[in-house]
């Protein structure tokens, strides 16, 4: 089922939230919607599922407008951040209460249970209660509760927000997995940008209620389509008056054709790489993303001089400019040979 949202826009009071957005969710396809929180993301997710009308603009599912009808008419599946389980309810019975509430036999329903307790890695804690689970196995059941009844789409609202770095990590991975499974189109909502490219099929970048760029992970990380997105959805510094990636950046202890000098003024070692923060001589600050072994072969320290250049065949960006004088777009443009 393909998700249309066709030039959507939406005020609350005289507070503008959306403007003019208008994307597509290709069926079977997980789309992260990406930005800053309070961007409008969850305005948009809350639009598709019915729990909010557009000023203006449309919805469709699978080619049908469903702009103006019900949520409960939509065939959504939803997970919000705080998925408020039936704490009186155990796993098993929390799963298959929207199944209940559809009079579906019951034979129906002990094997649709079954069978999602399974894919959700619970099938062994059937008989227990929302507080004797973790985080990580309370957000599980709350996505089998939601895909229980086969919705047409499942959206996801920050659903691993309230989760630690880790088992945030965890989680990514198992959902990417599940949704090749189910293969239900899926749309995310998420301020996390490594969470986006990891699981996501597209990338719709969010920012003041407007769509600023879609695409695949690759396509917005490598060609963005603004300043924003390239600062957002990636590490990126400043050089010689360009925006560059930290990681298509060489330093090296000789001057070499094009290097600028500079001072190492820090030293963050962050497991498999080190960062470099550098003070260069014109007064300004870059910083150098190095795996560990290319640090260890350059052997500076805190203090030494060094000299800092773009890697052959990598991306530079200006600063602060969207078009050349010929209305060309600049950004993504490589460096001059």
């Amino acid at each position: 089922m393909s998700i249309t949202v066709q030039s959507i826009s939406k005020s609350f009071g005289t507070a503008p939230a959306l403007h003019d957005v208008t994307f597509e969710v290709p069926a079977g396809s997980l789309m992260a919607l990406l930005g800053p929180s309070g961007g409008g993301k969850s305005t948009i997710l809350r639009i598709i599922a019915g729990l909010e009308e557009p000023d203006s603009g449309t919805i469709a599912i699978d080619g049908e407008e469903v702009t103006h009808l019900p949520a409960r008419t939509r065939g959504i599946g939803f997970c919000f951040q705080h998925y408020a389980p039936f704490r009186h309810m155990t796993v098993w019975e929390n799963v298959a209460f929207g199944l209940k509430v559809r009079h579906r036999p019951k034979a129906e329903i002990a094997e649709r249970v079954s069978e999602l307790l399974e894919l959700v890695r619970l099938d062994g804690f059937s008989r227990r209660y929302p507080a004797q689970l973790s985080g990580g196995q309370r957000q599980r059941m709350a996505l089998a509760r939601a895909l229980a009844v086969q919705p047409r789409v499942l959206l996801l609202d920050e659903p691993f927000g309230a989760l630690d770095a880790q088992v945030r990590k965890e989680l990514r991975t198992w959902l990417r997995e599940l949704h090749e499974r189910v293969q239900v189109t899926t749309v995310l909502v998420t301020h996390d940008q490594e969470e986006a490219m990891e699981v996501a099929d597209r990338i719709a970048v969010v920012r003041d209620g407007r769509l600023e760029q879609v695409g695949t992970p690759a396509e917005c990380y490598d060609h963005p389509a603004s300043e924003f997105v390239l600062t957002f959805l990636g590490p990126a510094t400043r050089l010689d008056g360009s925006w560059v990636r930290p990681h298509d950046l060489v330093v090296t202890r000789e001057a070499l054709p094009g290097s600028h000098r500079g001072r190492i003024e820090r030293i963050v070692r962050l497991g498999f790489e080190v960062r470099l923060e550098v003070l260069l001589e014109d007064g300004t600050d870059t910083w150098v993303q190095l795996a560990r072994r290319s640090y260890d072969a350059l052997g500076a320290e805190v203090g030494d001089e060094v000299h800092v250049h773009v890697g052959v065949g990598r991306r530079t960006w200006p600063v602060g400019e969207e078009t050349d004088p010929q209305g060309q777009s600049l950004v993504g443009v490589p460096p001059a040979p």
